[in-house]
């Protein structure tokens, strides 16, 4: 296995009957399929991720320094060797198959990102192992990964808190979107949106830096800095909570624009090559997720196909680096783009 094409290949023998391992994961060939990989309602917002980062065109400028360029960030007191996180994926048998379950899914995602220089997101479910094992996970490699919770009630957050402060982890994430997922509807541990108010009280709980996940709108992004977020992901959870919402491209540069200055923000919903993750920096966002590809990748090679596609999208974004004129993420303006 030498390509990203043998990946998809081995993939598409064990991935399971919903997601295809798609030469490009654009929401197309999942359409609404829940389980599975897809979108909420008649499946749009998924494409429309996808579709809006195209949309973005970048600006060529080879009248620079040819220099190699730095991809290195430096976030939350660390350093990583590329601005590129893997997004938190639960219930990965459901909705990807029954080759792995999530606590040995998290256990290969978290330990080769560490590997490779950048960190994981973990997922969170209904059963407890879940959390326990994520923790265990990224205890292993000194807290390099960032557990996400799910919105329940306060009792169980304090449950998981203390598995998470366990393994010392560089930042703590809520997917407060999460509330409108199908399965968490009616469910014990209760789940769901939360006050400014209650958000502050979860977030005091907490030792480390605080990502609030699911930031669609200024609005939203002013609340989350009220109640001390130190960082968002404008996202809308992969278009799978809430039908004909706009795309996370369309709004990431309003949201920048109110709170980039006091917060770090982070991106996802079809962020799908190196291109798409230079036109999120240009938008203004300090680093991206990606987790649908991540987890087709890892079904596809385990380590080796994470290896593989994480190779891909550098090579992508350092390709346009260089052609645009860029040297470093710093060096990445709103000007290299035109948002047609």
């Amino acid at each position: 296995m030498k390509t990203y094409a043998d990946v998809l290949k081995n993939a598409r023998e064990c991935i399971g009957p919903y997601c295809k391992a798609c030469p490009e994961c654009n929401g197309k060939a999942c359409r609404h399929c829940i389980p599975g990989p897809g979108a909420k309602g008649v499946g749009d917002v998924a494409i429309r991720n996808y579709d809006q980062w195209k949309k973005i065109r970048v600006q060529m400028d080879t009248i620079v320094e040819n220099k190699e360029p730095d991809l290195t960030l430096h976030i939350f007191d660390q350093t990583f060797r590329y601005p590129i996180f893997v997004g938190p994926v639960g219930a990965v048998q459901t909705h990807y198959g029954k080759q792995y379950d999530d606590i040995t899914y998290n256990e290969i995602m978290v330990s080769t990102c560490a590997q490779l220089g950048i960190a994981a997101f973990t997922g969170d479910g209904l059963d407890p192992q879940v959390m326990i094992g994520a923790c265990q996970a990224i205890k292993k490699v000194h807290g390099k990964g960032i557990p996400t919770i799910k919105p329940w009630n306060k009792d169980t957050i304090q449950e998981k808190l203390t598995y998470i402060q366990e393994a010392y982890p560089i930042a703590v994430a809520m997917d407060i979107d999460a509330a409108g997922l199908p399965f968490l509807k009616n469910m014990n541990p209760p789940a769901g949106s939360k006050t400014v108010s209650q958000l502050k009280d979860i977030i005091s709980l907490c030792d480390a830096p605080f990502i609030v996940k699911g930031i669609m709108t200024v609005k939203g992004a002013v609340k989350a800095r009220e109640a001390g977020a130190s960082a968002i992901v404008v996202s809308n959870h992969g278009g799978r909570v809430l039908d004909q919402t706009l795309s996370t491209a369309e709004v990431l540069g309003d949201i920048v624009d109110a709170v980039g200055k006091d917060m770090k923000v982070f991106v996802d919903g079809g962020i799908r090559s190196g291109v798409d993750i230079f036109k999120a920096l240009a938008l203004g966002a300090d680093a991206v997720m990606i987790a649908r590809p991540f987890v087709t990748a890892l079904y596809g090679g385990k380590d080796k196909g994470i290896e593989i596609y994480l190779k891909k999208l550098v090579s992508e974004l350092e390709d346009t680096m260089k052609m645009c004129g860029a040297t470093s993420l710093k060096d990445i303006t709103r000007d290299m783009i035109v948002c047609l």
